[in-house]
């Protein structure tokens, strides 16, 4: 069974719909934001992904800071930054002054990638020595530091973020990131929903090396997942054929937008496609209510993390806020 306390949030890259616009995307952003809110979802996270025409995830911390404003009680923050594109001082300037203006509700999940392709990250990195991968351990010294108390800062500070206390997070689909987290005491958020190979391993490896901090007791385990639910399985399985023709869209590396359910999805893809798109959804929740449940009972009785992140590719607003429903009253019913 579900663990009673388990938590539940919500992961947003900002796709745009087949026949809809940027700001149609940006809209819907908030409208779900607004909707899970209201659903009584822990967290809203929001990706940061770069040179990618179906996705308005790129300018992340303007897109939390309007998701802010039109939301008033749900935490909502990055799913990631990605620290390789960024300075320490800048994220940590930014955050802070939102946690200003939305005290108690900014949240900070941090990644090591670029969120893109290796031109664009070049276009994007804040030096080209290319060692700026490499320093995602002391970057997150250095914002923890700068969202610290005063007498922590040294002579180049972050004013508006000390003692702000924002919340880090490190975001990891390899194991690398789960020796980070543990041995810093940070909440660890592991990305199955595109890189399911390294679940088990990473989540055994942040639990078994984690050292308590100032800022974490015990292991925070989340992770990310993609979750398709409706009212019967054969509409659930006809929905996730959004979320295969995406993925099919990253295998391919075309940048086709949003697209509706299609009926006969063997008809779009190649035997090695299939494969390729299969391996990278296997951690996908699918099916009614019933179904929902069963599959997070099953994967709660075997890890029992703490929280569990849904990212819901749905064409059909409606569809897709019944699928957040139904996965709040499975996993964390009020």
């Amino acid at each position: 069974m579900a663990n009673n306390h388990t938590k539940v949030s919500v992961l947003n890259l900002g796709p745009i719909r087949k026949g809809e616009t940027k700001k149609d995307a940006i809209d819907d952003l908030v409208d779900l934001a607004q909707a899970t809110e209201k659903m009584g979802y822990e967290r809203y996270w929001i990706a940061e992904h770069h040179n990618t025409g179906s996705l308005i995830s790129s300018a992340t911390s303007i897109l939390i800071k309007h998701v802010l404003e039109h939301t008033d009680k749900i935490r909502v923050g990055s799913g990631g930054i990605m620290l390789p594109n960024h300075s320490p001082l800048v994220v940590a300037e930014q955050f802070g002054t939102m946690a200003n203006i939305y005290p108690n509700r900014v949240d900070l999940g941090l990644g090591r990638a670029p969120g893109t392709d290796m031109l664009t990250a070049s276009a994007l990195r804040r030096s080209q020595d290319r060692d700026s991968v490499h320093s995602f351990p002391n970057d997150i010294k250095e914002l923890l530091q700068y969202f610290g108390p005063e007498e922590v800062q040294g002579h180049v500070k972050a004013n508006i973020a000390i003692d702000t206390n924002v919340p880090l997070y490190v975001l990891g689909s390899s194991p690398n990131s789960a020796y980070l987290a543990a041995e810093l005491g940070l909440p660890y958020l592991f990305a199955s929903h595109f890189a399911p190979k390294y679940m088990e391993e990473a989540i055994s490896i942040y639990r078994k090396e984690f050292k308590p901090s100032k800022y974490l007791d015990s292991p925070h385990m989340t992770v990310c997942l993609n979750v398709i639910a409706a009212d019967n399985d054969e509409a659930a399985w006809r929905e996730f054929t959004t979320t295969q023709q995406f993925f099919l869209n990253v295998v391919r590396g075309t940048s086709d937008m949003l697209l509706p359910p299609v009926d006969h999805i063997e008809e779009l893809w190649s035997p090695q496609e299939k494969a390729a798109v299969s391996s990278t959804t296997s951690m996908s929740f699918v099916g009614d209510k019933d179904s929902i449940r069963k599959q997070v009972d099953d994967f709660q009785e075997k890890f029992n993390v703490e929280e569990l992140m849904a990212v819901s590719y749905i064409y059909d607003r409606a569809a897709q806020r019944r699928s957040y429903e139904i996965f709040k009253e499975v996993v964390d019913p009020e």
